[in-house]
């Protein structure tokens, strides 16, 4: 194993030693990548993990490119394919899946690192927690699964489907956690309205919620809601990127923000996503999030975006005790919303919709043609028992120009007509995506 025992409650200057004798061991083991051998074009790996920079970024379609090449790994695997133990696809949300494979090295520290995000969420000894995941080849399953039992909680492996007996495990089992994407619990509230009419979600005696997976828990008004219909204490434990690490970040029990829980094995940096420019690692810096493995056996990457758009809100002590820096997801960089020059993400809209009472939390912005937009096109699905009028979609349409400073043209739809999905939810659709 690669990791540092409490790394998490480390200095940044603690922290240096170990980063930078992990970078010396690793560095030429990327280096000899073919696909970095190409990227790099003779230029060496800088011995100074602060000079990264002078490397070229690379980025999701060329592992894409490697792996349709040499597959099924791609030419930036460097062990010997015998030595992973595990094989695992990405999603596929956002384009091609992509196959995954972990040395028994990898695992190990996937786990360990993973467990420091559900530990600090409040997860540990005397929990039983129900994985509600895919377990079919997606990391979310049975990886995730692996960082649950390494808290010491003991773990349910429910995966996907069949609600209506998930709701009878939770109750036979005394289950008090439970793990999953945050659009989920929407999928069971239904089943159990229809299925157990006598029941009341906060019934089930859920302690903790663990979410992962999607946006969602930035939003206050969803997690108040979240909190106050389940019963539970609502915590987003499990950000990653499954090309770079499936779990190194998840909030803690005194605040909402991420902690960067993973420093040992990974190098962050924040870079402009137009231009790729280096920008300082610093509080309230915002940019794309930038990886460098500091330990990987099978497919190590240096500098490769993620896609995502981060705030760095905390680089002190937390309240909890932990030293490691604190951000948020602001959005995607491929689910950014052009609208008359002005970038809109779908976590700022959610924020606006989260603050109407008449509406539920699921909501699509479905774009048509490649833009650049004139204004926002939103579909808001009405809470239960709600009815639409005009006068509610022209007071969101105002909240939208107040807020995020865009126009929208606003449909309400009826209660329940957006499909509910215990996996991923995509909120953003464009022409020809399908919905």
């Amino acid at each position: 194993m690669a990791t540092l025992a409490k790394a998490d409650f480390l200095t940044s200057a603690d922290l240096r030693a170990w980063q930078d004798a992990q970078w010396s061991r690793q560095r030429d083991w990327i280096a000899e990548s073919s696909l970095y051998r190409r990227l790099w074009a003779g230029r060496r790996a800088p011995n100074r993990l602060d000079d990264l920079p002078s490397l070229p970024l690379s980025e999701k379609a060329m592992l894409r490119a490697s792996q349709r090449d040499a597959p099924p790994f791609g030419d930036y695997l460097r062990a010997d394919p015998r030595q992973a133990m595990r094989v695992h696809r990405t999603s596929g949300t956002t384009g091609e899946a992509m196959n995954l494979a972990l040395s028994t090295e990898d695992a190990a520290d996937t786990a360990t690192v993973g467990a420091r995000a559900q530990g600090a969420a409040g997860l540990g000894p005397g929990h039983r927690v129900v994985h509600c995941l895919n377990y079919q080849l997606w990391m979310g399953g049975f990886t995730d699964h692996t960082t649950l039992e390494a808290t010491g909680a003991t773990v349910i492996p429910f995966g996907v489907g069949n609600s209506e007996k998930l709701v009878r495990t939770i109750r036979e089992l005394g289950v008090t956690a439970i793990s999953c994407t945050p659009s989920y619990p929407a999928v069971l509230e239904r089943t159990i309205a229809e299925h157990f009419p006598d029941l009341k979600p906060r019934d089930l005696g859920l302690d903790l919620g663990l979410f992962g997976g999607e946006a969602g828990l930035d939003d206050p008004a969803f997690r108040r809601r979240l909190e106050s219909v389940w019963g539970f204490r609502a915590r987003n434990a499990n950000y990653g990127v499954s090309d770079v690490f499936c779990n190194f970040a998840g909030q803690c029990e005194q605040q909402i923000d991420l902690h960067f829980i993973g420093l040992d094995v990974l190098w962050p940096e924040l870079i402009r996503p137009e231009t790729g420019e280096a920008l300082p690692w610093a509080e309230g810096a915002t940019g794309e999030l930038v990886l460098t493995h500091l330990a990987r056996v099978c497919q190590p990457l240096a500098r490769f975006r993620t896609g995502d758009i981060v705030v760095l809100t905390g680089l002190d002590r937390c309240a909890c005790g932990r030293q490691a820096p604190r951000f948020r997801v602001v959005g995607r960089s491929d689910d950014m919303v052009v609208v008359r020059g002005l970038n809109v993400f779908p976590t700022t809209v959610a924020a606006v919709l989260g603050s109407f009472a008449p509406l539920s939390a699921e909501y699509r912005i479905r774009l048509a043609g490649r833009g650049p937009y004139d204004a926002l096109p939103i579909e808001a699905e009405l809470a239960p028992g709600e009815a639409g009028t005009p006068a509610l979609a022209d007071a969101v349409v105002r909240a939208v120009k107040r807020e995020i400073g865009v126009a929208a043209a606003v449909t309400l739809l009826a209660p329940g007509s957006l499909p509910r999905t215990e996996g991923k939810t995509r909120r953003v659709i464009r022409e020809g995506e399908g919905s």
